[in-house]
């Protein structure tokens, strides 16, 4: 039997609701994972989805050459992720082979192609919607959700290296997109708090790299710009961020020329939800049998 006790993993991994691939933080879902993921897509939609945002969908990779652009390798070198592929000639290929078959590296001769693993399911909506003019006087509103990548390995389960995140994305005024993010903070706690789990909100920043990395995250808080919602999932010391409260400010509008319909630079901000981490919370409080979960749970998923 499962020892409710054991680690959190372990249970996952005992009962099939995830599996091991033998890369930390590389997991397959079972049916009923994917199934509590399904339903918390659906409960976000339900809070969200009257607000008329526009709906969009981009693959797990984008374009090389606009992610070097947006900035993000200043500030998180240490969590990219780069599609590399053979590019050789038949020389190549047989030196490739032997490597394999003699244990060494043969990925010496991979080299990147032009798509990068996408980092945050917002990152290649900003050029997109940069092509399309101005932001209207009521300015822009975004449905996203793809699946993303950072490389930290950890056997924390709640620190995937390939995970879903879902996102709702505001362009136009600061005082549209402020009022935005306030909204779903509010929203986010009714969530959270729907669905039994205890939580708190915290003022946060983004892991940025370095020295300089540090001097950037402390003007990130002392300017209050990002506010994670944190449950204890792993640890009672150390919850995790399960969803953030993001204002970018003009970064986003800067890098991209995203400007409103007057020619000021368009604000941006977001609200993200990590599918995953929401799932394990549910697990980890109210354990790995759905069908044992609080009815009132079970209601706000499954109807």
């Amino acid at each position: 039997m499962c020892d409710q006790h054991a680690p959190l993993l372990d249970r996952l991994l005992f009962t099939g609701l995830l599996i091991d691939t033998g890369v930390d933080g590389l997991y397959g879902r079972g049916a009923v994972f994917e199934d509590v993921v399904e339903r918390f897509d659906d409960f976000i939609t339900r809070f969200g989805g009257c607000d008329g945002a526009t709906r969009v969908r981009f693959p797990p990779g984008m374009n090389r050459a606009l992610f070097e652009k947006s900035g993000y390798m200043k500030g998180f070198p240490q969590l990219a992720g780069t599609v590399h592929a053979f590019m050789g000639g038949e020389a190549d290929h047989l030196q490739l082979l032997a490597n394999m078959e003699a244990g060494t590296d043969w990925t010496g001769g991979q080299k990147a192609t032009d798509i990068v693993l996408t980092p945050a399911a917002c990152y290649p909506l900003y050029p997109t919607v940069a092509k399309m003019g101005p932001v209207p006087a009521d300015g822009h509103l975004y449905d996203l959700s793809s699946y993303c990548f950072r490389h930290e390995p950890s056997k924390d389960p709640a620190r995937m290296q390939l995970f879903r995140m879902r996102e709702y994305v505001r362009m136009g005024t600061a005082e549209q997109v402020l009022a935005f993010r306030e909204l779903w903070m509010e929203r986010g706690q009714a969530m959270i708090t729907e669905l039994g789990l205890p939580l708190t909100v915290d003022v946060a920043n983004d892991p940025f790299f370095g020295r300089k990395g540090r001097i950037l995250a402390s003007g990130q808080r002392e300017q209050a710009l990002k506010f994670e919602l944190l449950v204890p999932v792993t640890s009672t010391e150390n919850p995790t961020a399960c969803l953030s409260f993001n204002y970018h400010q003009k970064h986003f509008g800067d890098t991209w020329g995203l400007q409103t319909q007057d020619g000021e630079t368009a604000h941006t901000a977001c609200v993200g939800f990590g599918m995953e981490r929401v799932a394990l919370a549910l697990f980890a409080h109210h354990g790995v049998d759905v069908s044992a979960w609080p009815a009132s749970v079970r209601k706000a998923l499954w109807g």
